[in-house]
């Protein structure tokens, strides 16, 4: 599967190529965010740098700051501390694809979820609330913050599909889309054998674990 991205970054283009469950592993099994934070659309794929924020509780006007200072191409990725509340619809998805920005990741809520997905802009959420929100404290932008669990800087790579989201720290790009790659080799050839007949029990030497060697 390749992703979607919008961005001349060479980094990002060769991210897109891979899924985030082989980025995770190619990586060391790293930066998988809470499989509780899911796409609001069936379907939905992204590849691109974060821009963060992070919010005070029942607050979204640090959101609004991020998409003001986003650049084409980023990936915004919020920490709302899980609360699911309404820190993101339509108006902020109009806002966010007139500047070019990609998608939102949230560890927090989004209501208006029908309209975002007719107007075609990508989320991630931990849940959808019509619960409305306030914009008085402006919380911070640019900022290391942490989502789903996952620490994530301003400038990472954020990967996400249907299975979830992955966050690639910047200085570790290269090295993961090389190990990415020979993954995506070894597992062909894998594919390959196991299309002829063989077991995974033989070909990831699993018989070794067993004490009886009984495949069962």
């Amino acid at each position: 599967m390749t992703l979607e991205n919008s961005t001349s970054d060479p980094i990002t283009a060769q991210l897109a190529e891979f899924d985030p469950a082989t980025l995770h592993e190619a990586g060391g099994r790293i930066g998988a965010v809470d499989h509780a934070i899911k796409p609001m659309a069936a379907g939905s794929g992204v590849a691109g740098r974060a821009f963060t924020a992070r919010c005070h509780p029942g607050d979204n006007l640090a959101i609004h700051r991020a998409v003001a200072a986003a650049e084409s191409g980023d990936v915004l990725v919020v920490n709302a501390g899980g609360h699911v509340a309404g820190y993101w619809g339509e108006v902020l998805a109009v806002a966010a694809q007139a500047r070019g920005i990609q998608a939102l990741i949230i560890d927090g809520g989004v209501r208006d979820s029908v309209a975002q997905r007719r107007r075609g802009f990508p989320v991630w959420a931990r849940g959808v609330s019509i619960l409305g929100t306030v914009k008085v404290t402006p919380g911070a932008i640019g900022e290391p913050i942490t989502c789903g669990g996952v620490p994530v800087r301003t400038g990472d790579y954020v990967i996400a599909d249907d299975d979830g989201v992955v966050v690639i720290p910047h200085e570790r790009a290269a090295e993961v889309i090389e190990a990415a790659r020979q993954r995506v080799e070894k597992e062909a050839d894998l594919m390959e054998r196991l299309a002829a007949g063989e077991l995974t029990l033989d070909l990831l030497k699993l018989r070794d674990i067993l004490q009886d060697g009984d495949p069962s």
